[in-house]
């Protein structure tokens, strides 16, 4: 399959991480890929946490995870917002248990944790949701990038270039798995 096939969902909400959401739009829509923005479903368009703005395409309780090829889910204090929805984490859950691909960056892996799929997964994340993570069953790894199978982690925005090659390599991939072990 051509990645000009693939469709990905990435989450938005007031308070993302602009770079991280950004930068993984314009690099996937450069590549052919269908992106939808999907917010938790209470407004139009967030703001990021330094003015720039996402249109939503749909929103959550429409969005069946069936239909696409994963999500990325940007860092940011949107993902404190993000994880208390319950359609999103429903669609992360479905997802993660499909084995496809989960992109998340920052702060980002916070809705990880709440969507109960960390466990058993080695990742990287900033520093102020380590303990999260450890608690939550994942196992925390101390470096920039990292790729656990079909989960791919970047702790901060100079980590999106290997964080995006990483996510390329991933919908390429026959067996769609990679890892760093």
């Amino acid at each position: 399959m051509e990645l000009s096939d693939k469709s990905i969902i990435v989450l938005a909400e007031d308070g993302f991480e602009d770079m991280e959401a950004i930068y993984p739009i314009l690099r996937l829509r450069e590549e052919g890929i269908k992106i939808t923005v999907v917010g938790t479903g209470n407004k139009d368009s967030y703001t990021g946490e330094h003015g720039y703005t996402l249109d939503v395409d749909d929103y959550p309780s429409a969005v069946n995870p069936e239909e696409y090829d994963g999500i990325i889910i940007p860092g940011g204090l949107s993902a404190y917002k993000l994880r208390s929805n319950i359609y999103i984490k429903d669609i992360v859950s479905k997802i993660s248990c499909s084995k496809k691909l989960v992109g998340c960056t920052g702060l980002g892996a916070a809705v990880l944790i709440s969507a109960k799929v960390i466990s058993g997964y080695q990742i990287t994340c900033p520093e102020e949701i380590v303990d999260d993570i450890i608690n939550a069953g994942g196992d925390y790894t101390n470096i920039g990038n990292y790729v656990d199978n079909n989960l791919i982690s970047a702790k901060i925005p100079g980590n999106l270039p290997q964080f995006m090659n990483n996510i390329f390599e991933f919908l390429s991939s026959e067996s769609g798995e990679l890892t760093n072990k």
